[in-house]
């Protein structure tokens, strides 16, 4: 791996689950990072972060003085807001950094979107970064509309803008569907049906990822999938996670058809759209790395079956 080279550094979203993943190696090569987050709480021990709400104000002008790249993590994860907070954070904040960072004269601006930009896949075929389909859902759509209008703030700018669109992230410290999954195995989830295989990504490929972007990317406006190279299905993850707990294989008791019912219910207490929870546990979701591979110095090295015990350790704590 090329070794990176020391720039100036404002990071967003420094204290969320990726952000502190990647400031501290940011930081370890000997980066002179400022890192930004909502809360102003420390990223690490030894890193400090400054209290910055993105969705209503922007960072002092004098934070860029000699910024050379910023890294855009902030925003409101995947349905856990409603739609005009989507818009606020994940477009419109993103836009308005980006006019300031150009205006400022920074070089590089790299975003954070999602695979969700790209709108659902509509069969099990692996995509690449131009087999999207229009997103319907907030948070997608929301992640779309900052990809167009980053085209619009740099298109004539002749900046480097790199657009980084991750698939579920997993690693020590995860939130979210596989935290809800380990606490449902512990109460006894019988084993899910097979199926719907979908691509995952490392938390540790991914800053790895964002870290030869800051010091390696080319010129010019890219957008690259970051996934790993191996895909997982509800099913496989199940039993890496009771295999990481020491239990032995769950038994598959529970019939489809009561599964598809559950999933229902599931959506109506959440007050989501029908489908939305089949389409989470059961239906195919892949993606390729061959792009950000081809043009980086990088390759994803981690797996889940790797990482399964030190997840469910941290989830235990």
């Amino acid at each position: 791996m090329r070794r990176a080279c020391i720039v100036k550094l404002l990071v967003t979203g420094a204290t969320g689950f990726i952000g502190r993943a990647l400031c501290r190696r940011l930081v370890a090569e000997g980066s002179s990072l400022t890192a930004l987050s909502r809360s102003g709480m420390p990223v690490s021990s030894d890193i400090a972060s400054l209290p910055v709400d993105l969705k209503t104000e922007l960072p002092d002008r004098k934070l860029l003085d000699g910024v050379d790249t910023i890294i855009h993590l902030a925003g409101v994860a995947h349905r856990k807001a409603d739609t005009e907070t989507y818009e606020a954070l994940n477009h419109e904040a993103a836009v308005r950094l980006a006019r300031l960072a150009a205006d400022e004269g920074v070089k590089r601006f790299v975003y954070l979107s999602s695979v969700k930009a790209m709108g659902e896949p509509i069969d099990d075929t692996r995509r690449s970064e131009s087999n999207g389909t229009p997103p319907t859902e907030p948070y997608g759509l929301s992640k779309w509309r900052a990809e167009q209008g980053l085209h619009e703030v740099f298109a004539d700018r002749g900046l480097s803008v790199i657009i980084i669109r991750p698939t579920l992230v997993y690693g020590p410290g995860v939130k979210g569907n596989l935290q809800v999954l380990l606490r449902s195995i512990r109460r006894g989830l019988p084993r899910p049906p097979g199926g719907g295989e979908r691509s995952m990504i490392a938390l540790d490929d991914l800053a790895e990822l964002l870290q030869q972007v800051v010091a390696h990317a080319p010129d010019g406006l890219h957008t690259w999938i970051a996934c790993g190279d191996k895909d997982y299905s509800t099913q496989a993850v199940y039993d890496l996670m009771r295999e990481a707990q020491g239990l032995g294989q769950g038994r598959g008791w529970l019939p489809g058809w009561a599964w598809q019912v559950g999933t229902v219910v599931t959506d109506i207490f959440a007050r989501r759209p029908l489908g939305t929870t089949r389409a989470q546990l059961f239906c195919a979701e892949r993606y390729t790395n061959g792009a950000a591979k081809a043009a980086m110095d990088w390759a994803p090295s981690r797996s889940l079956e790797q990482l399964a015990r030190r997840i469910v350790s941290d989830g235990e704590t």
